[in-house]
């Protein structure tokens, strides 16, 4: 597939096509607070329980993270999409917190009220990795919060579960078609 592999709108179409949950990534260095909106988590190991986030090497919580050498994730339910799109907001990082209610967590990081649930995590390692840097943090404390349906995101737009069984998710948008759809000579195996 020419150039498929190197294109960075077509990749970011189809990693569109991935829905993931959405969960806001805080810090705390003396008394400077950050935070994010991260889609880009996972869960690497059991024992001990590891978590991964990617965050771009620009991010404002990127200093206060190495500076603390710890982070929090606060899991967003359906109805914090108004707190998502605050975090994800490129403005000082006090502006994002006004308003926001908090209780702080054993890493002194912002926990997020309302949340499905909080990890905090101890950082083991930071991997840079092209335009982002990979933070790997042991758990250092779990808490399930709010009994309720996840904020989606999908296809550049967010997506609410309606119960547990049934996802509610934007209308597809009008992707170009890939390379063998154009008839461009590609073969499709």
């Amino acid at each position: 597939m020419s150039g498929w592999g190197t294109d960075p709108a077509g990749f970011r179409r189809l990693m569109a096509r991935w829905p993931t949950g959405v969960s806001v990534v805080a810090a705390r260095s003396g008394e400077r607070d950050g935070g994010m909106t991260v889609n880009a988590l996972l869960s690497v190991a059991l024992d001990p329980p590891t978590l991964l986030v990617s965050l771009a090497r620009d991010a404002d919580t990127v200093a206060l993270i190495d500076a603390a050498g710890a982070f929090a994730v606060s899991f967003l339910g359906a109805r914090q999409r108004a707190l998502s799109e605050g975090f994800a907001r490129r403005v000082d990082p006090e502006a994002k917190f006004r308003g926001v209610r908090i209780r702080r967590g054993v890493t002194g990081a912002a926990l997020l009220d309302g949340a499905l649930g909080w990890i905090e995590c101890r950082r083991l390692r930071t991997i840079p990795l092209a335009d982002h840097l990979l933070y790997v943090g042991e758990v250092v404390a779990a808490r399930e919060g709010t009994d309720g349906p996840p904020l989606l995101f999908y296809r550049r737009s967010y997506a609410e579960a309606e119960g547990i069984d049934r996802l509610i998710l934007p209308p597809a948008p009008a992707d170009p078609p890939p390379p063998s759809a154009r008839g461009d000579g590609e073969k499709v195996v």
